[in-house]
């Protein structure tokens, strides 16, 4: 995509202020998300908790120059260089102009909706259609109103095919995706419990989601549910019609030959040709996804032998569940926040897959807004149970525990999460897998905490102020233009992540540094928004850094394409990455040999862009290591300026860690990387406060006659 900011003013025929000639090939709605920042455009809009226009002079400072708003303020007249395209609502041009950016495209667009499956689908069909032909797609779950246009702005001329999302959760919503997306072929999943309490009835809101196929030359779907299949023949031709179907009276005939916990063996006919698929999923809601993704192969024309292949490749897509280790060898899913009955099966088939020689226990809370009436939820809740042969539920809630003779297997019920923690004790779980399912009110997290927590008789008490004063302490040695990462690695080096992060992040403090990606995890699932920097990622986390907005360090070409492949199964572009030089240390880094190579691999990237460049100084603390500093110093500024000279977009560049701040403060570059001097510890700096101490309890107290032993 690449706009001047004056074209999307004359699109959206609306009022511009500032400069004229910017360029915008990016749009971002999240402050915390930045990819280019001179190349970026901010969507202000006004949501229930967060209002964007509160965020533009922030951005600013980040770099970003052109804005979308419709509430232009005072202060923003101050902003030199910025343009500001004013309109009357920021959303509702937002999808205008998306929707021109659309009309502008002539390849099949595939338009998904349905209560449950997109996302699969979607992921499912990018993998069968690469690498004959160049897919565009909603990057994760963006099917929203926001999501949608985000998703549509990623539409570029290089593209041979579309696919988007599109959800909808209350009346009125479909009609305006639709009129973004206007998918040429809709591809329909199922309808569900999902967002049930904003209509009237299963039928109205089925009708709501066919309205994005009002136009589409076809429309493919399962029809063994008797309200799409009326639904469908009662609104659209039967000619734009592709159903399927494991019984008779659609156009392809589906039958199961073999199935197996980990597969499936399926008969289709089509056209009076009759061939099979070893699905490799045994569970129904992945079959399902599965065949709309062939039906949708079969109506593109793609040969059956292809399609054969491909369906035997397919790889499962990741989901938002957690998987830890637990107290008394349990392993814990945490799959709290999420309480759609419509998507536990899929949740239950994962614990499922962890519990060899475990037994399966499920810790589940009331269903909040279900839209059903509580016997027919709970009467569900408990089919699926015995369906799936969970072994124990423990029900947290005054719904569930109503219900308590529904259900078959080993139960428990607590009114409240404090009425269980009350009652938990550490013997009541062994050898079991446990999954968590909650609603948002119910704070699962404290049961999370207490299935992993360990109790210490011996604590470290952090000084907080003291950390503030290091931390304010070291920024007052910098420019007022350096930007500032500090090191929270290895739990902050001892002294506490979360609460010295989100200090920080109080603090403004630019970026965080985590030594892995779990740590990260921990920070994004506690809630801190700012950039974080994995230092040491290993490739198996790739995935849930993608997903927590994790931003890894790339040391190697095996490491750069490994993490591109992660993010071209989840339809990621644009991705930020910190590459590291090694200039000395000779630990991990491209040398100079690479560089070049290195420049021409990212020099047209689409998938990850360079956010920053930076190298480790080995022995920047001691006076005698001084020349070999200076020497690591101007290796580092030669190598770094020729990646930064051979892009466009502005690249950070950073070398001193805490000592170098002290010792080296005119080689500041555009960023400083603090660690171990935040926590008080300093070869070089005496002006620093001591932050941690160590308290203990006294177990007994003996009097020792001169001459007897001590053990140690």
């Amino acid at each position: 995509m690449k706009y001047s900011i004056k074209e999307i003013a004359d699109i959206l025929d609306a009022r511009l202020v500032g400069e004229e000639r910017s360029i915008v090939k990016y749009v971002t709605i999240d402050s915390r998300k930045l990819l280019l920042a001179e190349y970026s455009l901010f969507i202000a809009i006004k949501g229930e908790r967060n209002n964007g226009h509160d965020y533009v002079v922030s951005l600013y400072d980040k770099g970003i120059r052109s804005f979308l708003v419709d509430d232009y303020r005072e202060e923003f007249n101050s902003l030199e260089n910025a343009s500001f395209v004013i309109v009357n609502n920021s959303l509702e041009a937002f999808q205008l102009f998306t929707k021109h950016h659309r009309s502008l495209f002539s390849y099949p667009l595939i338009g998904i909706t349905g209560s449950n499956g997109k996302t699969i689908v979607k992921e499912w069909l990018n993998q069968m259609l690469m690498p004959k032909k160049r897919v565009v797609r909603s990057p994760r779950s963006y099917n929203s109103q926001v999501g949608v246009p985000l998703s549509l702005c990623l539409l570029g001329s290089k593209d041979e095919i579309a696919i988007i999302e599109a959800g909808t959760s209350m009346r009125g919503e479909m009609l305006k995706l639709e009129k973004m997306i206007k998918p040429d072929i809709g591809i329909f999943t199922n309808i569900g419990l999902a967002h049930q309490e904003n209509f009237t009835n299963d039928i109205e809101k089925l009708r709501e989601k066919l309205l994005l196929f009002q136009d589409s030359e076809i429309i493919i779907a399962c029809v063994d549910d008797p309200r799409v299949a009326d639904e469908l023949n009662s609104t659209f031709d039967k000619t734009r019609l592709l159903t399927w179907s494991y019984s008779f009276g659609s156009d392809i005939q589906v039958e199961i030959l073999k199935n197996d916990i980990d597969s499936n063996i399926v008969c289709l006919t089509y056209n009076d040709i009759s061939f099979t698929l070893n699905i490799p999923f045994g569970d129904v809601a992945s079959t399902q996804n599965c065949l709309n993704c062939v039906v949708c192969m079969l109506y593109l024309g793609y040969e059956i032998s292809y399609i054969q292949e491909k369906v035997m490749q397919l790889n499962p897509v990741a989901m938002r569940l957690e998987i830890m280790n637990g107290i008394n060898d349990c392993v814990i899913i945490n799959d709290y926040y999420n309480s759609d009955i419509s998507s536990l099966e899929i949740a239950i088939d994962v614990m499922k897959r962890q519990s060899v020689g475990r037994k399966k226990t499920i810790i589940i809370s009331d269903f909040l807004e279900s839209g059903y009436k509580p016997r027919r939820l709970y009467s569900n809740l408990a089919n699926i149970l015995e369906i799936k042969n969970v072994d124990r539920l423990i029900g947290i809630g005054e719904n569930i525990s109503r219900f308590a003779e529904f259900f078959i297997q080993e139960k428990m019920f607590f009114s409240t999460t404090d009425d269980f923690i009350r009652h938990f004790s550490r013997e009541m779980f062994s050898n079991e897998v446990i999954l968590l399912r909650a609603a948002r009110d119910f704070h699962f997290e404290k049961i999370f905490n207490i299935l992993q927590k360990k109790v210490h008789r011996t604590v470290l008490e952090v000084d907080l102020n003291a950390i503030e004063y290091n931390y304010n302490h070291y920024k007052a040695l910098l420019k007022p233009e350096t930007k500032i990462t500090v090191m929270v690695k290895a739990f902050s080096y001892g002294n506490g992540l979360v609460d010295i992060s989100k200090l920080l992040e109080y603090n403004r403090v630019d970026f965080l540094g985590v030594a892995i990606a779990d740590e990260g995890i921990v920070l994004r699932n506690e809630g801190v928004k700012v950039p974080i920097i994995v230092m040491n990622p290993e490739e198996y986390s790739f995935t849930s850094m993608i997903e927590y907005n994790l931003e890894p360090e790339i040391y190697s070409f095996s490491e750069l394409e490994a993490f591109e492949k992660s993010l071209a199964i989840l339809g990621v572009t644009n991705y930020p990455i910190h590459i590291k030089l090694d200039t000395g240390m000779h630990r991990m880094g491209f040398v100079e040999n690479d560089i070049q190579q290195l420049v021409e691999y990212l020099k047209d990237n689409e998938i990850v862009y360079i956010s920053s460049i930076f190298s480790h100084l080995a022995g920047a603390d001691e006076a005698i290591h001084d020349d070999f500093t200076h020497e690591q110093i101007c290796k580092f500024d030669k190598w770094s300026t020729v990646i930064t000279d051979s892009f466009e977009h502005k690249i950070i560049r950073h070398i001193l860690n805490s000592a170098g701040i002290d010792r080296f403060p005119q080689f500041q570059f555009d960023m400083v990387r603090l660690g171990i001097g935040l926590y008080g510890l300093s070869s070089t700096n005496n002006n620093l406060m001591n932050v941690g101490t160590l308290r203990t309890t006294i177990s007994q107290i003996k009097t020792i006659k001169a001459g007897e032993t001590v053990g140690y």
